[in-house]
């Protein structure tokens, strides 16, 4: 056993650390959600960030891509710290990051075409002609064709409006991807069609993922490595083949559903 977790470590160190996290705090009035928390991103690796309900998954990829301010910690892409970037030097960094959020977060007063291609409107000054092209082309790569463009999210439904939500988060080509619970709400076949859109797409866009979970079912079929999120800190990770057999406690008891 010491043979493999040694093997698994020196993969690891061949790896370039893509997002490096080092001492990452936040808290909520005097509430600590998130506790000097350690954790490395390797380039092209697919993520799954497991961990109970409420905490603190969404928090930790809020503040990777800056949604949310750290009280202290650093996180450094590429080398270069990005916790204390500026408004404007923080919107070109978003160019590098798509986010399917978890309840898709689509406006409802925009059309389906005005969604997807909404970076491209809003940041690139492109032609509505031209942003209609992208979000034709892009919704094509989610399984949707020309027939929704011109309707609004109310007019979906809930699987289609999440088909539609990560049409936007890929339309741009991002670097590196961040699902926040994809497949909360969707029935089972559904979830797996999203399951397999992130594989899919991870692969034709040669992207990083990091997803946040706590579908064990979802994380063995998307994840390259998992991590386990528990009272503010990453208490393990390895790879999605040792989850089964971690020998962690606090692993094994919410992989087998074990109230604490």
């Amino acid at each position: 056993m010491a043979h493999k977790e040694n093997k698994a470590h020196l993969e690891e160190d061949s790896k370039k650390v893509e997002i490096k996290i080092r001492g990452l705090t936040k808290r909520f009035d005097k509430q600590f959600v998130l506790s000097d928390l350690d954790l490395d991103i390797f380039e092209n690796e697919s993520l799954v960030i497991l961990g109970r309900s409420g905490i603190g998954k969404s928090v930790l990829i809020k503040c990777i891509v800056g949604l949310l301010k750290l009280d202290s910690g650093s996180i450094r892409l590429n080398g270069s710290e990005i916790s204390s970037l500026s408004v404007y030097e923080h919107g070109n960094l978003m160019s590098k990051f798509g986010f399917l959020f978890q309840g898709g977060a689509l406006f409802d007063s925009l059309k389906i075409w005005e969604n997807v291609s909404f970076f491209f409107i809003y940041n690139k000054n492109v032609s509505p002609e031209r942003a209609r092209s992208i979000a034709s082309e892009t919704i094509s790569k989610v399984g949707l064709d020309d027939s929704v463009l011109d309707l609004y999210p109310y007019q979906l439904s809930g699987g289609m409006q999440k088909r539609v939500a990560f049409a936007r988060a890929i339309s741009h080509n991002p670097d590196i991807l961040f699902f926040d619970e994809p497949t909360t709400g969707l029935d089972p076949i559904m979830a797996n069609v999203v399951n397999d859109l992130i594989v899919r797409c991870r692969s034709i866009l040669k992207a990083t993922s990091v997803t946040i979970t706590h579908d064990i079912k979802s994380t063995h079929k998307i994840a390259t490595r998992v991590a386990m999120l528990h009272k503010g800190k990453i208490v393990w990770t390895g790879s999605v083949k040792s989850l089964d057999h971690s020998k962690n406690p606090i692993l094994e008891r919410f992989v087998k559903g074990i109230f604490e």
